[in-house]
């Protein structure tokens, strides 16, 4: 009895380093290295506002990106914390995340209000009928999938109901608008993100093919079984 009770308490302590460890390494690793790479990034600094603008939206993105760790598709994730807080996290992450990447075309104009030249609403208007920027076309495109998932993901169990499907389709649905939404906004970054050094660029590109083999594993599995 005593053993068994001993084992447990070793168990649970082990439980609880690692769910700290997780913790602290999604930190360092979805945080503290973008973070770092702005600070160590080699561009001009700007007015406070933009700055503050373009780390918001850096964080965001990168949080984002994180969302793929957050899934089904990551287990031991699931098995660590259990399914239900996990899926607590990832709902306060994409909602935080989300408002900031969806009003993304906004606040980069926002500055406009306080400069002499170009108003924010011209400079917003010709933002959205640049259609010759192959940077600006997938930002765009980017902005109408995530605009997309938000709604279908909040009435997902109203739309399974209604198309008479199954959950793991709705699944395969939302990773794959997952996948395109983070593949065009990856590039929209690099084409034109002032603060997407090659370091940042790799990162980005490393985290989201480590996140999407995760979500190809579970759906090919998931098929084979």
């Amino acid at each position: 009895m005593g053993v068994s009770v001993n084992s447990d308490l070793r168990t649970a302590k082990v439980s609880a380093h690692l769910k700290v460890l997780y913790g602290v390494v999604g930190l360092l690793v979805f945080v503290g290295l973008p973070l770092l790479f702005y600070a160590l990034g080699d561009f001009p600094r700007r007015s406070l506002l933009k700055e503050v603008i373009s780390l918001a939206t850096l964080l965001a993105f990168s949080l984002m990106l994180g969302q793929l760790f957050l899934a089904r598709s990551n287990m031991d994730v699931i098995a660590l914390y259990s399914l239900k807080r996990v899926k607590r996290l990832h709902t306060v992450i994409a909602y935080s995340a989300v408002t900031v990447l969806l009003l993304h075309p906004l606040l980069i104009v926002l500055p406009r209000s306080f400069e002499a030249g170009v108003g924010p609403l011209d400079a917003l208007a010709t933002l959205l009928t640049t259609f010759d920027n192959l940077g600006v076309v997938l930002g765009l495109v980017a902005w109408i999938l995530l605009f997309i998932l938000v709604p279908t993901s909040f009435l997902r169990v109203r739309i399974i109901q209604a198309l008479r499907t199954k959950y793991p389709k709705w699944r395969s649905f939302h990773g794959g608008l997952s996948v395109a939404l983070i593949a065009a906004a990856i590039v929209h970054a690099i084409e034109l993100g002032r603060h997407t050094t090659p370091p940042l660029a790799t990162f980005y590109v490393v985290v989201a093919a480590a996140g999407v083999g995760l979500l190809f594993r579970m759906y090919f599995t998931s098929e084979r079984k």
